[in-house]
């Protein structure tokens, strides 16, 4: 009888639908990180790290090797090309994408600990330096005291010239106190980080627990100068020119900055989104090269033991031995190119990338974000040559070329799962619609789920793509629109949940 009464009422039967399908989220795999994309003087700290915080080792070698790059800054570029004038800055842009409890701002504090206590030991230098310019400058006070004695009795006696002399001789400008020096901000405006970088024009690291709110920020129409600036400082070489009432103008010689941060997978998800629909897809998000998102750890044990005393040894000596390198007696970075077995190899890769890129099976994103990955190659084969040359190397060679590829597959895989979270994000923005639909009329339209505003479901792009996704997958279908003569316009559509799904409610 109930069947009957659907069928003459109008109301969908539930023997016409199909069974609901479940809403799968499947992130595509990566590659796990291996302890030989590091050179050695890293590679037994970072995986140190790893075992004792049973974290995943991708989160300590990614902040690792950002915070070298901001080390090596511009005191040491690679020309890719043999005759090109092409030349690469090393800093890097990173990402480490894990869910909240994985270790993710553990991990950083313990591969960024050398950069830490370095810039403690500028500071307490500079420190210094500042109390003897301060002893200086009140000991100029007392011999400006007594010559303005000896002045006024030269002066009594006659003797204009002398007193003069003994003015000038001790009247001067007051000395200016030195920056403290930097390797590390966490959170800035534009306008100070410019003076920051002219202070230090060996380049920083910003460093942010949570990228989110940072890159969040950028999204915004008041702070599209501030995203300008930092789509400029992802080359390392590039100026930039701001002007403000209160500041001036102040201009930027050179923008080289690295990033670090971590984040949860449920907060990247909307601004990849963005990247991918076209909202804000300048190319912010693909310049995150050093973004990984590895798998869970499938298990954890208990683990208390002391650092490996040797491994942190050889790990803090790498950071050192590369802040102390000078540069050229001329003031200009050095410029390296690579060995002719090396160019090979980067060659023939580059080629292959290039061709994928602009085969047209990728999307636009990808295709940008592969098309970004010759400088993040360049820069880590460079690092690593640094790392593993006790002298100033004359070339990029073979073994760090191979192992910058290894990290272009390694990163590819993580770029490739970065990008699915868009749509994984529209596949649990459908899971929590169907979760909560008995807050929603029935039927109901798209504009009473965004008037929820619902986590992942606040614009009306991503409603939509959520309602196809519970249409493809059977639970609910549009309802035929009655005509209504008194309203003008395109009628809205609603939809209808399957009756499986009523009789579960």
């Amino acid at each position: 009888m109930e069947m009957l009464r659907q069928i003459l009422e109008g109301a969908p039967c539930a023997s016409s639908w199909p069974a609901p399908m479940p809403i799968t989220t499947n992130l595509p795999p990566v590659v796990p990180f291996s302890g030989d994309l590091l050179p050695g003087a890293l590679q037994g700290y970072v995986m140190d790290v790893a075992e004792r915080q049973q974290s995943a080792p991708d989160f300590a070698a990614v902040a690792t090797l950002c915070g070298l790059a901001a080390i090596v800054g511009n005191k040491v570029r690679i020309r890719p090309k043999q005759n090109d004038d092409w030349t690469v800055v090393p800093n890097l842009w990173g990402a480490i994408v894990g869910r909240p409890s994985a270790m993710k701002s553990p991990a950083m504090q313990s591969a960024l600990a050398p950069l830490y206590s370095l810039q403690d030991e500028l500071r307490k230098e500079w420190q210094a330096e500042c109390r003897d310019i301060a002893a200086d400058s009140a000991l100029a006070n007392l011999d400006a005291k007594e010559a303005k004695k000896q002045a006024a009795k030269a002066l009594k006696g006659g003797d204009r010239d002398e007193a003069r002399r003994l003015i000038m001789d001790t009247t001067g400008d007051d000395p200016e106190l030195p920056p403290c020096p930097r390797l590390i901000v966490n959170d800035a405006t534009v306008e100070k980080l410019g003076e920051l970088l002219n202070e230090n024009p060996n380049g920083l690291l910003l460093v942010r627990d949570e990228l989110p709110g940072f890159l969040s920020r950028l999204e915004s129409e008041d702070h599209q100068s501030d995203r300008a600036f930092y789509l400029e400082s992802f080359n390392g070489d590039g100026s930039f020119t701001y002007d403000r009432i209160q500041r001036g103008t102040v201009h930027i010689e050179n923008c080289t900055m690295s990033i670090i941060g971590g984040v949860q997978p449920s907060r990247i998800a909307p601004i990849v989104r963005g990247a991918v629909s076209g909202a804000s897809n300048d190319g912010l998000i693909q310049r995150l090269q050093l973004a990984v998102w590895p798998d869970d750890r499938p298990d954890w044990k208990w683990v208390d033991r002391r650092p490996n005393a040797m491994d942190r040894g050889m790990f803090e000596a790498a950071f050192r031995r590369l802040h102390d390198m000078e540069r050229k007696e001329d003031g200009e970075p050095l410029v390296l190119r690579f060995s002719p077995e090396a160019q090979t190899m980067f060659r023939e890769w580059m080629e292959e990338i290039q061709a994928e890129a602009r085969g047209g099976k990728l999307s636009s994103t990808l295709e940008s974000h592969i098309l970004k990955m010759p400088k993040t190659v360049a820069s880590l084969a460079l690092i690593f040559e640094l790392i593993d040359s006790q002298d100033v190397p004359q070339s990029v060679g073979q073994e760090a070329t191979a192992r910058a590829l290894d990290w272009a597959d390694y990163l590819r895989s993580h770029a490739g799962r970065l990008y699915a979270a868009g749509q994984t994000m529209v596949e649990e923005g459908a899971r929590l619609i169907a979760e909560r639909r008995g807050q929603l009329p029935d039927p109901f339209t798209a504009r009473d789920v965004h008037k929820k505003d619902w986590s992942g479901l606040t614009d009306r792009d991503a409603v939509a793509s959520a309602i196809e996704i519970l249409i493809g997958t059977h639970h609910c279908r549009e309802v035929a629109a009655k005509a209504d003569t008194n309203v003008r316009g395109r009628p809205t559509t609603s939809y209808t949940w399957n009756p499986a799904l009523k009789v579960e409610g």
